[in-house]
């Protein structure tokens, strides 16, 4: 799993808490601690799933757009991650029965683990991520 999944969760869950106000780019990045760079490119894939608005200009910068509960955790890996539990095998010695079939069997192995993780992030929405950061307090 890579650190783009963190930051969409990250990116979603400050501007679930603050629905009545745009939060910039700048200010997202400083919660997250990454380069606002980075978190412009998440904000573009949520944008693009209708997840979050935009406006540019003074006074501008993103908001929420959608029931916190229209977004789980699952959707936001299929965006941000898909695939990165694939293992990742050197160029094998195809003459070698495990060489040439590892690849192929822990592919098999991982796509079920992935599947398995999907219906566990199924499970957890933003309106879920809210809820505990608010008990948290």
């Amino acid at each position: 799993m890579n650190s783009d999944f963190t930051l969409a969760i990250h990116s979603l869950t400050l501007l679930a808490l603050q629905p009545d106000r745009m939060a910039t780019s700048e200010t997202i990045s400083e919660s997250a601690g990454v380069h606002p760079v980075r978190i412009r490119k998440i904000l573009s894939l949520l944008k693009r799933q209708g997840w979050i608005k935009s406006k540019e200009g003074i006074g501008g910068g993103f908001i929420f757009a959608t029931e916190l509960s229209e977004v789980n955790l699952w959707d936001i890996y299929k965006i941000t991650s898909e695939g990165a539990l694939q293992p990742k095998c050197p160029n094998s010695n195809e003459e070698c029965i495990v060489g040439a079939n590892m690849h192929h069997v822990l592919f098999r192995i991982f796509l079920g683990a992935e599947e398995h993780l999907g219906e566990y992030l199924k499970n957890y929405s933003i309106k879920d991520i809210v809820d505990l950061i608010n008990q948290q307090s």
